[in-house]
């Protein structure tokens, strides 16, 4: 399945009550500068990221509460734990 416009990941969730799915799309399409992965976990740009995501984790609690919101759908990528992004 292919994600949202502007979108790089998608993850397809089922209900299991109504057994029906829904399509997640989550991350920043596109590459970095130097033409390679986006995402570095581990690194000072990961760690800004965390910080920053977890400030939306406090902001929009439903969202944190989730396992497959986008928001930590994100954060799993970049290995957030707290407000730091591990190797």
């Amino acid at each position: 399945m292919k994600p949202a416009k502007g979108k790089r990941f998608v993850k397809v969730v089922k209900n299991p009550k109504t057994g029906r799915t829904n399509r997640v799309s989550y991350g920043q399409a596109g590459k970095a500068k130097g033409g390679g992965d986006r995402i570095k976990p581990g690194t000072a740009k990961g760690n800004n990221y965390c910080a920053r995501s977890y400030g939306q984790m406090k902001a929009h609690p439903a969202a944190a509460r989730n396992p497959n919101s986008p928001l930590r759908l994100s954060r799993a990528k970049w290995k957030c734990s707290g407000k730091t992004s591990r190797r």
